[in-house]
C-alpha cells in the first residue's frame, strides 16, 4: 500500500477531474439500468437492484481486476449531494477502518495494521482535530468499537480484535485506555495476516444490553463447510453475553458481514455484508439487510432468489433442504462493492428527509472488469424498514483512468449531526457537513 504525507489538509469541494454523466437528482434506475460501474456513480443517483434483475453463474468471467492505486491527485476531491461540503479532517493514516462516536463526541478509529485504536477530538476552525492520541496499542488487528452499557456513561470501550473479543476500562473523555485490554472470549480464524480468510469482526448490543453479536467472515470464498472444519462458527453472526459467554449462532450463510449497527426505530441487527466472487460481473449482489435471528442467507449452497434460492454450481447437489429457506435480503446493492461499516442517521444537521436512513461505506470492487463501489451510499428508510433502494451518497475516489485513490471503510455520525468517513487509499479521514449552499 502506498504511503502518503503526513500533512494536514482541508478543503471545500472542488471540481472533479472530469466532467461527469448528468443524472437526475432522486431518478430510481431499475433492471439492468441498476447495475453501475464508477463512471456512472454521482451524488443524487439511485438504484433498485432485486433478484429478478440477476443473471446466470458465469454470464460473464470472473476476473481478478483489483485497484491500481495512485496518490490522490490534488484536484480529486470526494463529491457530494448539492447543499453539502466535504472537508479534510485528517490523514497521513495507514489504512484507517472502523470509525465510531464516544458519547462525549470523540472519534475512536481502528488502525487496523498498526494494531492499534486512535481518538480524534473536536474540530478546530481550520477544519482540523484539534487532539490526536493512541488510546491502546498491542491490539491484535482490531476492527469493532462499541461503548457499553449504551448512555452517556459506558465503564468500557468493547474492541474486536481479529481473534478475540477484549474490553478496555473507559470513562467519558478518555484519550488514552486506564487499564489494559482484557480478553473475554476467543473467535474463530485469526486474521488474514495469518492466512484466516475475512478478518474483521464487529461488535453490536442489543438495545436493552444483554446481547453480544460478533459478526465473523467466512474462511474462503465458496468452500463447502461441512468439509472444510476451518469453516467452522464462521459466515456466522455470534452471539454472546456481554461478559463473554458463547450463548449461540445467531444466524448463518452470511459470508462476511463486515458492518454491524442496531435499527433504532425497530431493534433489529442490521449488517453490511460482501457476498461471494468469480460467478462473474454481476453476481452475486452484496447487501445490506436485518438480520433474523437463525436466518439463513445462502453461503456457500445458495444464494438469494425470487423462490428462496439458488444452487451455487460449485455446490451443486448438496443440503437440498436449505433450498427455498434463504433469506432475501433487504437491499441488494451491486456485486463486488465490498460494503463495509454501516448506520443509521439519527442527527439534526443534515435534511429531515435522511432521519432514519441508513449509510454504508463501499469499499470497491476487485472481482469486475470495471470497477464499481468506491463510495458512500445512502439507504433511504421508512418507518424502520428499508425501501430496497439505495442512492449514491459520496462518489468521486476514482480517476476516469480507472485509477483509484480512495477507499471508503467506516461511516459515523458526530454529535453534531455531521458524517466521518474514514478511507484506506488515501490514509485519510473526512468530513461531511450540511451548509445548504
Amino acid at each position: 500500500m502506498r504511503k502518503f504525507s503526513a500533512s494536514l489538509l482541508t478543503a471545500a469541494l472542488v471540481l472533479p477531474l472530469a466532467a461527469a454523466p448528468v443524472f437526475a437528482q432522486n431518478k430510481v434506475l431499475t433492471g439492468q439500468a441498476a447495475f453501475t460501474d464508477y463512471t456512472k456513480e454521482q451524488p443524487g443517483v439511485r438504484r433498485h437492484l432485486t433478484v429478478a434483475d440477476l443473471p446466470e453463474p458465469y454470464a460473464s468471467k470472473g476476473v481478478d481486476n483489483g485497484p491500481d492505486m495512485v496518490e490522490r491527485p490534488d484536484n480529486a476531491w470526494p463529491q457530494a449531494p448539492a447543499g453539502f461540503k466535504v472537508d479534510m479532517y485528517y490523514t497521513g493514516l495507514d489504512q484507517p477502518r472502523l470509525i465510531r462516536t464516544a458519547p462525549n463526541g470523540d472519534l475512536f478509529v481502528a488502525l487496523s495494521y498498526q494494531n492499534k485504536v486512535m481518538v480524534f477530538r473536536g474540530v478546530g476552525t481550520d477544519g482540523k482535530a484539534k487532539q490526536v492520541e493512541t488510546f491502546a496499542d498491542g491490539l491484535s488487528q482490531p476492527f469493532g468499537i462499541q461503548f457499553y452499557p449504551a448512555g452517556p456513561d459506558p465503564k468500557w470501550v468493547y474492541i474486536g480484535n481479529t481473534d478475540s473479543v477484549v474490553r478496555i476500562p473507559y470513562h467519558v473523555g478518555d484519550m488514552k485506555a486506564t487499564g489494559p485490554a482484557v480478553k473475554l472470549t476467543d473467535l474463530p480464524g485469526g486474521g488474514r495476516l495469518r492466512g484466516g480468510g475475512h478478518w474483521t469482526r464487529d461488535i453490536a448490543f442489543s438495545q436493552d444490553g444483554k446481547r453480544m453479536f460478533v459478526s465473523v467472515g467466512s474462511h474462503s470464498n465458496d468452500d463447502d463447510a461441512d468439509t472444510h472444519p476451518e469453516e467452522f462458527h464462521r459466515a456466522n453472526v455470534l452471539e454472546f453475553a456481554p461478559e463473554g459467554k458463547f450463548v449461540k449462532v445467531y444466524a448463518y450463510g452470511i459470508r462476511n458481514c463486515v458492518g454491524e449497527t442496531i435499527n433504532p426505530i425497530t431493534g433489529e441487527l442490521w449488517c453490511s455484508t460482501n457476498e461471494r466472487d468469480m460467478l462473474g460481473d454481476n453476481l452475486v449482489p452484496d447487501y445490506i439487510t436485518h438480520v433474523q435471528e437463525g436466518g439463513f442467507y445462502g453461503w456457500p449452497w445458495y444464494y438469494m432468489s425470487t423462490n428462496g434460492g439458488v444452487q451455487d454450481p460449485r455446490q451443486v447437489g448438496k443440503h437440498p433442504e436449505l433450498a427455498g429457506k434463504v433469506i432475501t435480503p433487504d437491499v441488494l446493492v451491486n456485486p463486488h462493492f465490498a460494503s463495509l461499516e454501516m448506520l443509521f442517521y439519527e442527527g439534526s444537521q443534515f435534511p429531515e428527509e435522511y432521519k432514519g436512513d441508513g449509510f454504508a461505506a463501499e469499499h470497491g470492487s476487485w472481482n469486475r472488469a470495471n470497477r464499481s463501489g468506491y463510495e458512500v451510499i445512502r439507504v433511504p428508510m421508512k418507518d424502520g424498514h428499508a425501501t430496497g433502494e439505495y442512492e449514491d451518497f459520496l462518489t468521486g475516489f476514482v480517476r476516469p483512468d480507472g485509477k483509484v485513490w480512495g477507499r471508503p471503510v467506516g461511516v459515523t455520525v458526530a454529535n453534531d449531526g455531521s458524517l466521518f468517513v474514514t478511507d484506506d487509499g488515501s490514509g485519510s479521514i473526512w468530513h461531511v457537513t450540511y451548509t445548504g449552499k
